[in-house]
């Protein structure tokens, strides 16, 4: 019986030691997920920088209204009444107010008339 016990306790030693020198599975498997998640958050935080870039880029040329040419047979009624108003010498806020549009929209409309001549 003592040398069951013995030959027990000396396994149960050996077994314990070799535990420290044994790679650990589940610490290499944090390692990757947390590597696969940094690189995921640095990806993702790239894109969303040359997305932000692009639409800088992007955006004010397809909003400015002063690129955009109307050609006179697309003009709607308000477009037409807007610059009718305007050569006849009304202020924005004054057509603004007629038409129920902002003076943003009417000052856009004006630079837009004032370009093509």
């Amino acid at each position: 019986m003592i040398y069951t016990i013995i030959t027990l306790l000396v396994v149960a030693i050996a077994l314990f030691i070799l535990s420290f020198f044994a790679n650990d599975k589940f610490k290499q498997l944090e390692n990757q997920i947390e590597q696969i998640s940094l690189s995921t958050l640095q990806d993702s935080y790239q894109m969303k920088k040359k997305i932000k870039i692009l639409e800088e880029e992007l955006l004010p040329n397809d909003m400015g209204f002063t690129e955009q040419a109307i050609s006179p047979q697309r003009k709607t009624p308000l477009v037409k009444r807007v610059e009718q108003m305007y050569r006849r010498g009304d202020s924005p806020s004054e057509i603004a107010k007629s038409t129920n549009l902002s003076e943003y929209d009417i000052d856009s409309l004006i630079k837009q008339f004032s370009n093509k001549g």
